[in-house]
């Protein structure tokens, strides 16, 4: 079982959206990590596929001009169909990442089911949530915002770090994709510090994030 493997030896594709389903994904930042460290970072801005809202504009920053004539996001399926099947997807509040990933493609081809060796699926899930895991292993915090979790632990300074290796020179701070997709994937690589967390596997972490496993062949006499 994939599933039982311990989540550090698992590769993990954390991954950032700023968009609305009204004009779709205008950016994106994914941040992979195995083993304790980021392995490969990549993000992308892309063209709108309506119009911008200025409500918006003003938290992530990015304008018609920043868009335009830039291909759409679309145009990147093979690219996260790659990633989908190399690793697990995550993201920071899941929910929001999955939405728009299942707006612009309902499903991808079959790819690698990670609760069953051998078996395949036709789903962007299952998710690793950091903030369904920091909810579930720190529920005392006052908030589980992305922020909060990046002071509560003192991040900072490894997120600037890694900002100004990764992102560019005018993405590199909060609601820009990929600075969002880095924070979340140290607050994941954070939690081998952990004993408990260190330990999990790979199906640990699912259950985390609110994921179940599907139900066994054979039982209750299916």
């Amino acid at each position: 079982m994939l599933a039982a493997m311990r989540w550090s030896e698992a590769t993990i594709h954390v991954i950032d959206f700023e968009g609305h389903p009204g004009y779709g994904v205008i950016e994106y930042g994914v941040a992979t990590v195995r083993g304790g460290g980021i392995t490969a970072a990549a993000t992308r801005v892309c063209g709108p596929t309506g119009r911008i809202r200025e409500t918006d504009s003003r938290v992530h920053g990015l304008f018609g001009s920043d868009t335009a004539g830039q291909p759409l996001f679309a145009a990147d399926y093979d690219r996260f169909v790659e990633w989908r099947r190399t690793g697990v997807l995550a993201a920071h509040n899941k929910a929001v990442e999955h939405g728009l990933l299942k707006h612009t493609w309902a499903y991808p081809p079959f790819v690698p089911d990670w609760w069953s060796p051998g078996g395949e699926c036709a789903d962007w899930g299952p998710w690793v949530d950091s903030l369904r895991v920091y909810q579930t292993l720190y529920p005392n915090l006052e908030s589980h915002s992305l922020g909060a979790l990046i002071d509560a632990f003192h991040l900072g300074p490894q997120l600037t770090a890694a900002a100004r290796e990764h992102c560019p020179p005018r993405r590199r701070h909060a609601h820009c994709a990929l600075f969002d997709a880095l924070a979340s994937a140290l607050l994941l690589n954070r939690l081998l510090s952990v004993p408990e967390a260190a330990r999990a596997t790979l199906a640990t972490l699912l259950r985390w994030s609110g994921g179940t496993p599907p139900p066994q062949p054979g039982l209750f006499g299916d």
